[in-house]
């Protein structure tokens, strides 16, 4: 990116498109958890946009704070979670993070809809699915009696659930796994959401289910032109699914690019060892490849690499600096790292003074006339030695 000081245009980086403005925007999004020995800084500072109709992953190991972004974003911290001041959320341009609870509850649905892991926790065991997804369209649309069970039965045949009018009087216990996803995605779909979030949905789903759900979602976009949020710690699902990839370590993003670019040409060493421990991936050998050691639970500021203690290509300056998302080279405006390796068209010494003025320029304040902070992405030369 260009020095503020030159008044020279931002140049295009993986979360912006041109002319285009993101339907859903998180800025610097830092979400803690305070206790009486510590402060977790589950989510730490990271940026990511969701453009209309596209699929964005947000990939990492557990512990990584993806769910907690979901939740961020959706109003659902409760205490000891706090979002911290200097945070934004933007839907459709409007800040929410500053929303009372009655805002969230309307937001959420009709605007933002969410898919968890385990359906079990969106669905209420003593009410039908029928009435639950009948109440949603209730709430959301104002649609009720026989209009409402129309409807109702028009989504869970638009989510594949076949006979789907017996299957309005049937519990939640009466729906396999694979069936009460559907069936949740169903009742998010009654709501009209613009953007869905879909966190781990397929991880409890034997691998045909998964792929059905995957393929359920891919069509819906389609015809209803959602914006998905698709949280995971798969690979494998993030490569069948996503148009564009935030790559999640520590409450850091490390690494974004599109899909295709970041599989075929990953940079960061996280991602690296991500994409070796896909099953299949050295069939030859013996054990499965993994990542030594475990995801740290940030208590403290960043002022070092986190992935350090794991990396196999730490050096010395990884303990003293923190690596900050830049270019991986000046050729690549779509594809950016948190690596002191990068640039990678600079030496070692170049690029880790290049990634302590990108820190430097990130502490500046906010821009007096855009109110846009204008240092989070190196992409300009115009700081070489």
């Amino acid at each position: 990116m260009s020095d503020p000081s030159s008044g020279a245009d931002r140049r295009r980086t993986p979360d912006r498109r041109e002319g285009e403005e993101p339907v859903l925007s998180v800025r610097n999004l830092r979400t803690v958890f305070r206790t009486d020995r510590e402060t977790i800084r589950a989510v730490d500072g990271i940026d990511l946009d969701l453009y209309e109709g596209e699929t964005v992953g947000l990939v990492g190991e557990s512990g990584s704070g993806k769910s907690v972004t979901a939740r961020s974003i959706m109003g659902l911290v409760e205490e000891p979670g706090e979002i911290l001041p200097g945070s934004s959320i933007k839907f459709k341009g409007e800040e929410i993070t500053g929303y009372s609870v009655k805002e969230y509850q309307d937001l959420r649905g009709s605007g933002i809809g969410m898919v968890f892991q385990d359906p079990l926790s969106s669905l209420n065991p003593v009410f039908t699915v029928g009435n639950q997804i009948k109440e949603a369209l209730k709430v959301n649309r104002g649609i009720t009696g026989e209009a409402a069970r129309e409807e109702a039965i028009e989504l869970l045949e638009a989510v594949q659930i076949p006979d789907a009018s017996r299957r309005l009087k049937e519990y939640p216990h009466e729906f396999s796994g694979g069936m009460r996803q559907r069936a949740v995605i169903a009742m998010m779909l009654a709501c009209d959401p613009e953007v869905l979030i879909c966190d781990e949905p397929t991880t409890a789903l034997d691998v045909t289910i998964q792929a059905q759900i995957l393929d359920l979602l891919e069509d819906l976009q389609a015809e209803r032109g959602l914006s998905i949020l698709f949280i995971t710690h798969d690979m494998g699902v993030i490569a069948d699914i996503t148009d564009r990839v935030n790559v999640m370590y520590a409450g850091e993003i490390v690494e974004k690019a599109p899909t295709e670019e970041l599989f075929a040409n990953p940079r960061h060493p996280y991602t690296n060892g991500l994409l070796d421990a896909i099953p299949g991936q050295h069939a030859d050998e013996e054990r499965l490849r993994t990542i030594e050691g475990d995801v740290p639970t940030p208590n403290e500021a960043a002022t070092y690499c986190r992935f350090a203690p794991r990396c196999p290509k730490e050096f010395e300056d990884c303990t003293a600096v923190h690596p900050q998302l830049v270019e991986v080279n000046d050729d690549e405006t779509d594809h950016i790292a948190a690596c002191l390796l990068y640039p990678e068209d600079r030496s070692t010494g170049e690029a880790v003074a290049h990634h302590e003025r990108v820190a430097d320029r990130s502490d500046r304040p906010l821009s007096s006339e855009s109110g846009e902070d204008t240092g989070d992405v190196a992409t300009d030369g115009g700081d070489r030695q």
